[in-house]
């Protein structure tokens, strides 16, 4: 009897956790999941920001306005955004992040004083396709917000089930899981996606 009490003793605590780490075993992965498709979000509305800028790009060579600095810029910047790739799995390596955040801050500023020069140009304001850009451009400005966003929110999620009780047991043990990093502001004092002013 004494000895049963002992085996008791000893599996009794070793049961118990594999029970509760048993709760993030399903949970730990949906969450990174989560969080990956959402980068994915994150990274299919810089695409189609990279795309707007070159017809923008395109659009203000064409009207022949003498911006050739800005636009080469704008398009070194563009190159650099578009080459500069994290995919799902190196989320957890903030270098990575950070340099992917960095490149896409510098196409906005890049972005930003284009729209800037063309202020000195009243026949391309009133250009129909650079004005349909604009909007199209503005409205992917947007859409980057709200992505990055969802998935902060989501990496939020998923890096405080990995740190918590019980399921950090199953996420460290079974899963190997790694925190997350968060999409974060390159510029001091912002909060968000770099945002373009249109002069709406």
């Amino acid at each position: 009897m004494h000895h049963f009490s002992r085996l008791k003793a000893f599996f009794l605590p070793i049961v118990g956790a594999l029970a509760l780490s048993a709760c993030g075993i399903n949970s730990v992965p949906a969450a990174e999941e989560v969080a990956k498709a959402k980068w994915a979000d994150v990274q299919a509305q810089y695409q189609r920001r990279s795309n707007l800028v070159g017809n923008l790009v395109a659009t203000v060579k064409a009207a022949g306005k003498q911006e050739q600095d800005t636009l080469v810029k704008v398009t070194e910047a563009r190159a650099k955004a578009t080459s500069v790739q994290v995919n799902a799995d190196d989320l957890s390596d903030p270098a990575k992040v950070a340099q992917f955040q960095q490149a896409q801050a510098q196409l906005s500023q890049g972005l930003g004083r284009l729209l800037a020069s063309v202020e000195a140009y009243p026949d391309l304001k009133t250009n129909q396709n650079f004005l349909d850009l604009q909007s199209q451009l503005e409205g992917t400005e947007n859409r980057i917000a709200v992505s990055i966003r969802d998935y902060n929110e989501a990496v939020r999620a998923y890096n405080t089930r990995i740190r918590t009780f019980p399921d950090a047991i199953g996420a460290k043990i079974i899963h190997g899981a790694k925190p997350m990093t968060p999409f974060q502001a390159t510029t001091p004092g912002a909060e968000e996606a770099p945002k373009v002013d249109f002069g709406n």
